[in-house]
């Protein structure tokens, strides 16, 4: 099982699909990082006018520490910015941020899907944390039971990440939106911030690809799917 040439027939895919998405994400944030928008807004500003434009107030604007360590968090209403996007004045810094404020934007107007999201966050932790190991265990003892438990553990990783899904999508699609209608960048600079938006959307998907291959093998492996186990 431990060198199980099947293993990385399923995983590669998802796999190489995540390391194309990290390198499209990094090399993207890295050309518009040298970018400088024509208004000369810094991506907190950025963020902080988006949200002021749509009549959103008591959202913290933060300092957060790594790299594309950005966040929205909802149940304290803080919107965190790493120090290349807080303090960056590049295109792609304005994209990112108006991307997280875009969360603040979908939190007023209770877009159902983030609440969902949230919601699921302590269930996809626990099965992240346990699901997987209980599903090597289970295929290291034969016991099919303890396989299927670990998957449905593990399957909660899934419906997070797929309900995270429409949440980024949505949330980049109303920054996108946004920074033209209140006159955040120009449309040629728009094109930039669609490239590094769309990158990163793709990590979401690459992730989620990931997963439902990873849970695919281990059900396959202990016969729940597509026949016995050998």
């Amino acid at each position: 099982m431990f060198f199980d040439p099947i293993y990385f027939l399923f995983i590669g895919p998802g796999l190489l699909l995540s390391l194309w998405a990290s390198f499209r994400v990094k090399s993207a944030f890295k050309k518009y990082s040298k970018v400088r928008s024509m208004r000369g807004l810094t991506g907190a500003e950025a963020a902080e006018e988006m949200l002021r434009r749509a009549g959103i107030s008591g959202v913290r604007i933060v300092r957060s520490h790594g790299m594309l360590s950005d966040h929205y968090n909802p149940l304290n209403k803080t919107l965190a910015l790493s120090e290349p996007v807080y303090d960056s004045d590049s295109i792609a810094a304005v994209g990112v941020a108006t991307h997280e404020a875009g969360h603040a934007l979908q939190h007023a107007q209770n877009y159902a899907p983030l609440w969902v999201r949230s919601a699921l966050v302590p269930t996809a932790n626990i099965g992240s944390g346990i699901g997987y190991f209980v599903m090597v265990i289970g295929l290291f003892l034969q016991s099919t039971n303890m396989v299927l438990a670990g998957a449905v553990l593990f399957s909660a990783v899934l419906l997070f990440q797929i309900v995270t899904l429409p949440v980024e999508f949505n949330a980049s699609n109303r920054a996108k939106a946004l920074v033209l209608d209140y006159g955040i960048v120009t449309m040629d600079e728009r094109r930039g911030i669609d490239k590094v938006l769309n990158a990163a959307a793709l990590t979401y998907v690459a992730a989620a690809i990931s997963t439902l291959l990873t849970l695919l093998y281990f059900l396959m492996r202990a016969g729940l799917l597509g026949g016995r186990r050998d």
